[in-house]
């Protein structure tokens, strides 16, 4: 297995066939050998059944679909640790179930990691102008103030860290997930922090990027809850947390009718 593209999702039973008509297209096109892991985190609407439906109609195929469950609604982060410590790929990319950046996008990402970079990260500031549709002035005001605290709190000198468009070789990826603590929004900068603990060479690399109505951070108190959660991370460095053993494993996948669970 070359490539796992992994789709965190919480309800996103409106726009997840679309989103993964186009994932599907784009990696036939390209005839890569590849998985598409949708990790349903919990929702409450018709998310795991789209999924179900794809892998029904696709036995066999490549690229392959399957669908983790999470315990719950545990949030983006440990959708994302989850799903990717049940992947297969040598590469790993996330993307947000959304779009944002397209996933035509990839090659922009591979390209770092072929070049050297154990960690390659899409950027909506390297190059604002890729931007196709800003976010408002106030979620732009308060992005930057996060990323100015991070710089200061945790020292990661990226434009850009929240992009949900990241790729990893699966031998970071199996150093940095099983140690991730933040279950939710906060867990970019975690992933990068422990990546530089490590050693491992993270590249920011421009991309296209549009908003993405719908959303469901919100600035103010999501934002505060961010900012807690980066001081967490830099208590647990201190007292030593990311030093003992991983913090979860992966849940296992739930068996499609019909097909196995792969195993991890």
């Amino acid at each position: 297995m070359t490539y796992s593209i992994v789709v965190p999702a919480y309800n996103e039973g409106g726009r997840l066939r679309a989103t993964l008509d186009k994932v599907l297209a784009y990696l036939r096109q390209q005839e890569w050998d590849a998985e598409v892991i949708v990790v349903n985190d919990g929702s409450r609407d018709n998310t795991a059944e789209i999924v179900r439906e794809f892998a029904r109609q696709n036995p066999g195929q490549n690229p392959t679909v399957r669908l983790v469950e999470n315990p719950g609604n545990r949030g983006k982060g440990y959708s994302v640790r989850n799903g990717i410590l049940n992947s297969r790929g040598d590469i790993v990319l996330f993307t947000d179930a959304d779009l944002s950046s397209p996933i035509e996008e990839m090659p922009k990402l591979l390209a770092a990691l072929a070049s050297g970079a154990d960690i390659a990260i899409g950027s909506r500031w390297l190059r604002a102008e890729l931007q196709t549709k800003r976010q408002s002035a106030h979620r732009q005001l308060f992005g930057r103030i996060f990323n100015l605290l991070l710089r200061i709190v945790l020292g990661l000198q990226f434009k850009d860290t929240q992009c949900g468009f990241k790729a990893f070789t699966r031998r970071a990826a199996q150093t940095i997930l099983p140690l991730q603590r933040i279950q939710r929004w906060g867990f970019d900068p975690e992933i990068l922090f422990l990546a530089r603990q490590f050693g491992y060479r993270v590249d920011e690399v421009p991309v296209l990027w549009g908003h993405s109505g719908g959303t469901r951070i919100h600035p103010l108190i999501d934002g505060a809850k961010m900012f807690q959660e980066m001081l967490r991370i830099r208590w647990y460095d201190l007292t030593g947390k990311y030093d003992g053993q991983p913090s979860v494993v992966a849940q296992p996948v739930k068996s499609l009718p019909g097909r196995p669970a792969p195993r991890i």
